[in-house]
C-alpha cells in the first residue's frame, strides 16, 4: 500500500510537470534554470550513489511532506537498483514555471535528462526542483520513464 501511495505521489508530480497549461509557463529564466539544474544534479548524484536517505533529507519540504523517508527509500531502491549503474546523463530540456497542476504556486524548473543505465540504455528522467522556503532550489519531484 505504501508503494502505491508513493507511486501515486510521484505520478502526480510528474503529471503536474508534463501537463502544464501555456499560461503557467514563464518564458525562460536562465539564472533559475541554471541554479535548479545544479541542485538537481547534486541530488541525482546522491540517488546514483544509492544514498537514498540523504536524497530524501535534501529534497524540498513539499517532497518530504508528501512521501515519508521510509517510503522513498524503499520505492526508489526498487526502481533504481534494477537499472544498474549510471552510464550517461544529458540535459534534454528545462522549463521554468510559476505554477504546476496539483502543486502549490511557486517557482519550479522541470528538467528532463536523456539517461542511460547499465541495464536500461534509454530512459528519460524528469526532475523538478522548486525554490524552497529556505531560499534554495530543492527537488520536489522525480520520475523515470
Amino acid at each position: 500500500m505504501k508503494n502505491i501511495a508513493l507511486s501515486l505521489v510521484l505520478v502526480l508530480l510528474v503529471s503536474a510537470c508534463s501537463h502544464k497549461t501555456e499560461s503557467n509557463v514563464v518564458t525562460g529564466n536562465p539564472p533559475a534554470e541554471a541554479a535548479a539544474q545544479k541542485s538537481a544534479e547534486q541530488w541525482l548524484a546522491l540517488v546514483d550513489a544509492g544514498n537514498f536517505a540523504e536524497s530524501w533529507k535534501t529534497a524540498a519540504g513539499y517532497f518530504q511532506t508528501a512521501v515519508s523517508q521510509d517510503q522513498w527509500e524503499h520505492t526508489i531502491a526498487g526502481v533504481r537498483k534494477p537499472l544498474g549503474d549510471l552510464v550517461s546523463r544529458k540535459l534534454k530540456g528545462a522549463q521554468y514555471a510559476k505554477s504546476l497542476p496539483g502543486a502549490p504556486d511557486g517557482e519550479y524548473v522541470v528538467l528532463q535528462f536523456d539517461t542511460s543505465f547499465a541495464n536500461k540504455k534509454e530512459a528519460v528522467e524528469t526532475v523538478t526542483p522548486m525554490f524552497d522556503k529556505d531560499g534554495q532550489w530543492k527537488v520536489s519531484g522525480y520520475y523515470i520513464k
